[in-house]
């Protein structure tokens, strides 16, 4: 929270007592550890997604009542604004304390000793930076990557600027690799003062420490905010940045960033070792000031100055990618794309033979991708494997991006060597904070699904997220939307869910949603035409009105959907699917379901034309021929709601019966699921056969309804 440019003291002594009440089984210590971790954690300009870290040593008995001192310190990439006590891992103090007369310690060395002395071995691998916490005598320590202090620390006259802003009680150490020297480094100034309240490192953050958990979380507040004073008076009526005339928005501002974000994952897309395609998602920021500074002549420069700490380059590299402004027309559009994606990794290779050379090691290279793009006119554009990782790197590309311009606005920005941010890209310990890919089938893809508020939309999309896809779910019944991603945000992470309401029988309404989801996610890799629309009434009785809606639904819906999707594959280069969920009905229809028969019928057709005319793109087009799908309680199946009544009077059956009828007639007696027919979805969009214009029946075997 900020108060007039200030950041708010929230500690508050009611609510810390309440919080210790709140955890009765742990120790108060470590309670009020959790509590202040908290407070820095809400605030991003002290840090952000698993930054920073803190810790508390207390005495503790072990389980045959010696006492002994254990630190507890924050887990690695745990993220502080959450904290809970698994989030912490404890330690033996005592025999880390003893490596401080080390000269050398390993990278492997260091994490054993941290592994060994673990009190519960379950616990999470603890912080890079836990041998500092050991290491200073203070009972509280708390770090940050504050704005303000790296913005001091990023000026070529930085220490003396920390001085005459923080004052004596504060130390000044040069950058160190986080560490064994680091730890050291840190307990050798602090020895030479032990009055000192606070120790920033250049280029990396600020520690402060105390006895207890309130006075070392005030001490941080004070100091960011002496930081952040000094600053704002020296740059009060200072304005960086020249403006490019040349340059400006584009005129269709959200068609132009969802048409960017589709050329930019396809530009960046690749092959891993194993053949699988390595996708990226996209997050945007917009904000006026951001726009503002990447229409400045300075723009690029901006881009090329680095991180404002090395503990930001595995989120976001250390240069980013400039893009002055975004074509109207397709083919310039990605052309541009791939050749700045192409110098970037040109220039990033190089990067990477000149380290490891003067380092005369040997290291795996990681992709050569940017992460970060700031585009003149449209602001930054982030990528990540996982919608988490790019949101990351948004926010820290965001607070970079105003960072800069106010420390060029202060003074000069020093950027900061590419020595010390090749060591932390590097560090095998850092980047176990970002954690291992997943092996998951569909990571990394968006997948929409239309119909989403009935059984099958609902049983589609939890596979599809099971696989590892994003999904956007669309319906025009709002009330049975909300209601299937209110069941899936419980069962998966919330930020892989979105919903959308849309009509796809209207093609403008299409391409706006398929334009906002590409905004949203980056774009779209695997589509699920499956809103459906069924009447039940013989051909002599059928209401030509009530025809049309079927047909407007059930076939002109899946031709909107499709046809406003291939741009979107086009744009983005790099295939793709379609899987209709089309119907049993298409092969082998009934008696008084005409218009639905027929409506799937046509849909099935043009889907297959689709296959004919997408393969050259090499986007697939598959179709799944469900049968009796009845859904549950919860999300019952539309259809079958609709059918369902009539078919249990002329047979004379109950609800159970009549489920128990559709599985007896079934070759295999089996009871056909949504789970069923996404998990054929699932098998398409995984593409472990070259498979496209194929119907794979998910009815339990019905022989008159085999595809021939």
């Amino acid at each position: 929270m900020k108060e007039r440019g200030i950041l708010k003291n929230l500690f508050d002594e009611k609510e810390a007592q309440e919080f210790v009440a709140k955890y009765p089984t742990i120790p108060p210590e470590l309670a009020l550890r959790i509590y202040t971790s908290r407070l820095i954690g809400r605030d991003p300009h002290l840090v952000l997604h698993g930054g920073g870290n803190t810790s508390v040593k207390m005495k503790m008995k072990n389980i045959v009542g010696e006492e002994r001192e254990v630190l507890y310190v924050k887990g690695s990439g745990r993220d502080l604004a959450t904290m809970e006590p698994s989030g912490f891992v404890g330690l033996e103090l005592a025999p880390l304390q003893k490596l401080q007369r080390l000269s050398q310690l390993t990278d492997d060395e260091m994490e054993n000793q941290l592994q060994i002395h673990k009190i519960t071995f379950s616990s999470p691998d603890p912080s890079v930076e836990a041998l500092l916490h050991a290491f200073l005598p203070s009972r509280y320590v708390d770090h940050t990557h504050a704005d303000s202090i790296l913005i001091l620390t990023n000026q070529k006259d930085g220490d003396d600027l920390l001085r005459e802003a923080l004052g004596e009680k504060v130390g000044i150490l040069p950058y160190l690799t986080p560490g064994i020297h680091l730890a050291q480094g840190v307990l050798e100034l602090y020895e030479q003062n032990p009055r000192m309240e606070a120790i920033v490192v250049i280029h990396h953050g600020i520690f402060t420490f105390s006895q207890d958990a309130k006075t070392s979380y005030e001490r941080m507040i004070e100091y960011v905010n002496k930081a952040k004073t000094f600053i704002e008076e020296r740059t009060r009526r200072k304005v960086f940045g020249t403006p490019r005339l040349d340059l400006s928005s584009p005129k269709d501002f959200p068609s132009s960033v969802a048409r960017f974000n589709q050329a930019v994952r396809g530009a960046c897309a690749f092959r891993k070792s194993d053949g699988r395609l390595r996708r990226f998602y996209v997050e945007t920021r917009n904000a006026p000031d951001l726009i503002k500074a990447s229409l400045m002549r300075e723009a690029r420069e901006l881009c090329s100055s680095g991180v404002l700490t090395p503990d930001h380059v595995t989120r976001t590299k250390n240069l980013w990618a400039y893009v002055e402004g975004i074509p109207e027309e397709d083919p310039i559009l990605q052309q541009r794309v791939k050749e700045i994606v192409d110098s970037y990794q040109a220039g990033y290779d190089q990067y990477f033979e000149i380290q490891v050379r003067a380092k005369k090691i040997e290291r795996e290279k990681l992709d050569s991708y940017p992460r970060v793009f700031l585009v003149a006119g449209a602001g930054i554009f982030a990528l990540g494997y996982t919608r988490k990782a790019a949101r990351i790197a948004a926010d820290i590309a965001e607070h970079t991006l105003r960072a800069k311009l106010q420390a060029n606005a202060f003074g000069v920005y020093a950027p900061i060597a590419e020595s010390h941010v090749f060591d932390m890209e590097y560090w095998p310990l850092q980047q176990k904070k970002v954690g291992r890919p997943s092996s998951l089938p569909l990571e990394g893809q968006v997948a929409v699904v239309t119909g989403g508020g009935g059984a099958i939309g609902l049983g589609v999309a939890d596979r599809l997220l099971a696989a590892g896809a994003a999904v956007v779910i669309s319906d025009i019944d709002e009330p049975h939307l909300h209601k299937v991603h209110s069941i899936l945000t419980k069962k998966y992470d919330a930020s892989l869910v979105e919903q959308l309401i849309f009509d796809v029988t209207d093609y403008g309404a299409v391409e706006k949603a398929f334009g906002e989801i590409s905004r949203r996610l980056g774009g779209i890799d695997i589509l699920v035409p499956n809103a459906g629309k069924a009447h039940v009434a013989k051909v002599e009785d059928l209401d030509p009105e009530k025809f049309d809606q079927v047909i407007a639904v059930n076939l002109k819906g899946t031709f909107n959907v499709i046809k406003a999707s291939v741009p979107i594959f086009k744009r983005q280069g790099m295939g793709g699917n379609i899987v209709v969920i089309s119907s049993k009905n298409v092969l082998d229809p009934g008696a008084a379901f005409g218009a639905y028969s027929a409506s799937k019928a046509g849909a099935h057709q043009i889907s297959k034309i689709a296959a004919l005319e997408l393969a050259e793109w090499g986007v697939r087009v598959n179709l799944v021929n469900p049968d009796a799908v009845f859904g549950d309680e919860e999300v019952p199946s539309k259809l079958w709601e609709l059918v369902g009544p009539e078919r249990m009077k002329s047979r004379g059956l109950d609800p159970q019966g009549l489920r128990e009828y559709y599985r007896q007639r079934n070759l295999l007696k089996a009871q056909v699921t949504a789970e069923h027919v996404g998990n054929a979805v699932v098998f398409f969009a995984s593409e472990g056969t070259p498979t496209t214009g194929a119907t794979l029946p998910v009815d339990g075997g019905i022989p008159s309804a085999f595809p021939r």
